[in-house]
């Protein structure tokens, strides 16, 4: 199928495919706000519970017909994608609103804002609609797939929320967790004062004798109590988590992150500086191709036992019985949608005491100078937690990127973003084991 034109705000156009990715693009430059994708599966143009929100906090729809797959970066230009199953809509579902929302400024800032929709099978495009109008807004509903006398189509919408994200899920029936403000307590009403009793007569005389008080009834009784409401289901969280310096680090408990998978991703872009010419290149962005980082991580379990996961070696863990952590294949892209990839399982989280994720430089770069990397930790129940590695000044070819330790049954994350340099002849594992107290015995490995 040949390019499809760019299409005008209104216009529709039929979606011949059974499963469809939509990509929201965007380039990326200083000062750029960080943009989010998400889809509303709608029933008469509410939601049926929040559940019918997909976004980054809450990435796949229960039926499985819309899955957030998370960004990717290709040169100068990022997107973040869904992935649409028509054949698993469940019915009574008419419309998948795609919308986004800009993270850290408005989309004025934003250039080449895009959405693409294009054939999952075969990668063909199928619409596309380009939004160059934005200035204050920062979220917005750029199209919508539609269903019409049984056959989908996509139609170009392109209205913006001043609002951001809450503003526009609110307004499609969603709840949203944002701390609200406490009600004053109504004004106390004046206390009548209480009744005093007469006053003694000055002579006392013989009381004269009364009929006997009647026998009162005895009172009904008590009417059964009620049995308690259901919980409300707990409202959707918009919140990102960042670790600083300031703040290195989070409860995955407080975030819900208290079972299902802990997605952990490394992801890194290359950028070479031309020193000779005192300065960047327009920022100039280069992929080395033979670059291969490895994330690894050392774990302790609750009864003392020690090892390692990682590529080496072929330890590459188990999800289903200990660790309980596994490395996905190895990658050499730093792609944000592949990069190097962990999960970690939380339903067995009582049986881990700690784990150090930490990546090494296989080969390919002599440390991680001019190498930029992001880790993000996504629990599969609660919100994302990233953060970036600072800048590396010294001959480093391993780093301590984050440490979770369990505190009575909560893990907590810390953010450690730790250069080491191995002395002469030391391993990289040996040396982060050195630094952590680990106190393992290494052999030479291979991949």
């Amino acid at each position: 199928m040949g390019a499809t034109m760019t299409m005008q705000k209104g216009t529709n156009v039929p979606v011949p495919a059974g499963t469809v990715r939509v990509a929201v693009g965007w380039h990326t430059a200083p000062g750029t706000p960080d943009v989010d994708a998400s889809g509303l599966l709608l029933v008469a143009g509410k939601v049926r519970s929040d559940a019918d929100f997909v976004f980054y906090n809450q990435p796949a729809h229960a039926s499985g017909a819309v899955r957030h797959e998370g960004k990717q970066t290709a040169a100068d230009r990022v997107t973040d994608t869904l992935l649409v199953d028509f054949g698993k809509v469940e019915p009574g579902i008419e419309r998948i609103v795609v919308a986004a929302s800009a993270d850290g400024g408005t989309f004025g800032r934003v250039s080449g804002l895009s959405v693409r929709v294009t054939d999952a099978a075969n990668g063909a495009e199928l619409a596309r609609f380009d939004s160059t109008d934005a200035t204050v807004e920062t979220a917005f509903i750029l199209g919508e797939l539609y269903l019409r006398q049984g056959a989908w189509k996509f139609r170009a919408v392109g209205q913006g929320y001043s609002t951001g994200l809450e503003g526009l899920a609110t307004d499609f029936g969603i709840s949203v967790d944002e701390p609200q403000q406490a009600a004053p307590a109504p004004a106390a009403a004046p206390t009548p004062p209480a009744p005093q009793p007469p006053a003694a007569p000055a002579h006392s005389w013989p009381a004269a004798p009364t009929a006997p008080a009647p026998v009162a009834p005895a009172p009904p009784a008590p009417p059964a109590p009620m049995p308690p409401a259901p919980p409300a289901p707990a409202p959707v969280r918009l919140t990102k988590v960042t670790l600083t310096k300031s703040a290195p680090s989070v409860s995955l408990a407080k975030q819900g992150g208290t079972s299902g998978a802990l997605r952990v991703n490394l992801n890194w872009e290359v950028r070479k500086q031309f020193k000779g010419w005192g300065a960047k290149l327009g920022r100039a962005v280069a992929m080395h191709a033979d670059l291969d980082l490895d994330l690894c991580a050392l774990y302790e379990l609750a009864d003392g036992r020690k090892g390692v996961v990682q590529a080496l070696g072929n330890a590459f863990g188990s999800l289903r019985q200990p660790p309980f952590i596994h490395l996905d294949g190895d990658d050499r892209t730093g792609a944000v949608s592949t990069g190097e990839n962990m999960t970690i399982n939380l339903d067995h989280k009582d049986l881990l005491r700690r784990v150090l994720i930490f990546v090494t430089i296989y080969e390919g770069a002599r440390s991680f100078a001019d190498l930029h990397a992001t880790v993000t930790l996504q629990p599969q129940n609660g919100a994302p937690i990233d953060f970036s590695l600072d800048e590396c000044t010294v001959p480093s070819t391993v780093c301590a990127l984050a440490l979770i330790t369990n505190n009575g049954g909560d893990l907590t994350v810390q953010r450690e973003a730790r250069y080491l340099v191995p002395d002469r002849g030391v391993s990289p594992q040996r040396t982060i084991d050195a630094a952590y107290g680990w106190g393992m015995n290494w052999t030479p490995g291979r991949k």
